[in-house]
């Protein structure tokens, strides 16, 4: 059985859909590698413009798998895979979040680019309750997300925050009741009607302008302005609207 599930519901959207459900989807050495895979794939191939990253069963993820991590040396985590390709994909990702959102589930929310979360989720980095430091980005990610204060809250004490706490911090995109998927798919619909181009260049732009000082942030969106009026989607675009139709993007 595969850990991590691809699918393909519609033209243009992929989902990966991390499958362990019978422990609450910990996160192994199986999940980190196919998931990298998976999102190595969607970078590359042309036909997938958004990509939805999911779970089977009720709980996004519950963290690591402290099964494989109790059995762990140092140098066995010195050489273990990280889960880079998700952060380096160039197309939009959104975490459809449902149940727990623990340690590397909470990571690996925060390393998409939208998270609808369903008003059943929470949210935690509890790494500190087992003597780990978050090791997938909770310490850098969580207070650029949310503040350093509210941020040092959750990883000094691990505990949870419910998914409409999570929101006003900042934390997630939307909260939803029922299935976070359905909304999920509904905005990567909406993405794949976009010019694949110019949404990957506003992701970029705004992923490394908050690693940068603000003057140096302006430029590279300068930049990426002008760089627009090479592409053809942005001539159609304009077509369009001043015809009062839709555009037919193509990607060039």
């Amino acid at each position: 059985m595969s850990e991590v599930i691809i699918e393909r519901p519609s033209p243009g959207i992929a989902v990966a859909r991390i499958n362990r459900p019978e422990v609450r989807n910990a996160l192994n050495a199986a999940v980190r590698a196919q998931i990298n895979a998976a999102f190595r794939e969607f970078d590359t191939d042309p036909e997938v413009k958004a990509v939805v990253l999911t779970s089977a069963g009720d709980h996004f993820a519950a963290g690591g798998d402290l099964r494989e991590f109790g059995a762990a040396t140092m140098v066995d985590r010195m050489l273990a895979e990280n889960t880079t390709e998700l952060a380096r994909c160039r197309k939009p990702v959104i975490a459809a979040v449902n149940g727990y959102a623990f340690g590397g589930g909470c990571e690996y929310a925060m390393n998409c680019d939208i998270i609808i979360a369903g008003k059943d989720a929470l949210f935690a980095q509890p790494e500190v309750k087992v003597g780990l430091v978050p090791g997938l980005g909770g310490t850098q990610y969580l207070p650029r997300a949310i503040g350093i204060y509210a941020a040092l809250l959750m990883l000094l004490t691990g505990d949870p925050i419910t998914a409409e706490r999570a929101a006003t911090l900042g934390l997630v995109s939307e909260v939803v009741e029922g299935r976070a998927e359905d909304r999920a798919l509904e905005i990567a619909h909406k993405l794949v009607e976009l010019p694949p181009l110019t949404v990957q260049l506003i992701k970029k732009v705004v992923r490394e302008g908050t690693q940068v000082a603000l003057s140096t942030a302006l430029e590279m969106e300068k930049l990426a302005h002008q760089q627009m009026f090479a592409t053809e989607d942005m001539r159609e675009g304009s077509r369009a609207f001043l015809e009062k139709r839709r555009p037919k993007f193509r990607g060039h």
